[in-house]
């Protein structure tokens, strides 16, 4: 067992969010109950998870993508309303990480994605240094990555081809990253792995020979939440359970 404010100081101390410039808050988002035994972590603070956190008798939630981000009209109406007070109904603590949660060199969405694939970063590149890139290992084909990528993530990826060379160094940077491709292409990378691809990635894929491969925003931000999760646990002596709710997305 572990107060609220010794999750957080360990938290806080882990994920350094004070060394970004983020969307929205980082750490303790809505405080529930002081004592916290149980903590579940998954991706998105949505409903379903609230609500199977709950079930779970989970004291705190740990999650990716909070409830509040910069711009946001922020009044507790509709969707909002309904998921703060299913956390304050129940007193369960949400706690949310954006970008360090994508940055930490050995916990985060970038780290756990390159090792679920086999990758090893030996730079990073980007926009707060959030890209990774790495030598492939063998040389490998599009096609090899594509499968790979198909196999391990459970989701076959939108590929734009690029020139079809043989891929020796990969990039990649989870979720909406797409615009993160031209930093990828000026990095020295023959692919670009991310979650999502709009209109110009196929264009600058045919035109720089480089190959983009979008594999969802979901699937490739699935893994750096449970890796914080089970180590915060292991460090306080806390109960942990990653739960999984499917999105396509």
């Amino acid at each position: 067992m572990a107060t609220r404010a010794e999750v957080d100081g360990f938290l806080q101390q882990l994920l350094a969010p004070e060394r970004f410039k983020d969307y929205g808050p980082n750490g303790l988002q809505v405080e529930g109950r002081d004592q916290i035994r149980k903590v579940v972590s998954g991706v998105t603070a949505s409903l379903a998870l609230i609500d199977a956190a709950v079930q779970a008798q989970a004291d705190m939630i740990f999650v990716h993508h909070g409830l509040f981000w910069r711009g946001q009209d922020g009044r507790l109406t509709g969707w909002l309303k309904a998921r703060v007070e299913r956390l304050m109904v129940s007193g369960v603590n949400l706690f949310a990480y954006h970008l360090p949660l994508d940055a930490h060199p050995t916990l985060g969405n970038n780290a756990r994605l390159g090792a679920e694939l086999g990758l090893q970063s030996d730079r990073r590149f980007g926009d707060q240094d959030l890209g990774f890139i790495g030598d492939a290992g063998a040389a490998v084909t599009l096609s090899d990555l594509a499968a790979q990528v198909d196999s391990r993530l459970r989701r076959a990826p939108v590929v734009a081809p690029g020139d079809g060379r043989t891929l020796r160094r990969i990039a990649w940077c989870t979720g909406g990253a797409q615009g993160y491709f031209e930093s990828a292409i000026a990095a020295g990378a023959d692919a670009f792995i991310t979650g999502e691809i709009s209109e110009p990635q196929m264009h600058l894929a045919r035109e720089t020979g480089v190959a983009f491969l979008a594999c969802g925003h979901h699937a490739t931000e699935r893994y750096g939440a449970p890796a914080v999760g089970a180590r915060l646990a292991e460090a306080l002596g806390l109960a942990h359970e990653f739960i999984e709710i499917d999105n396509p997305a």
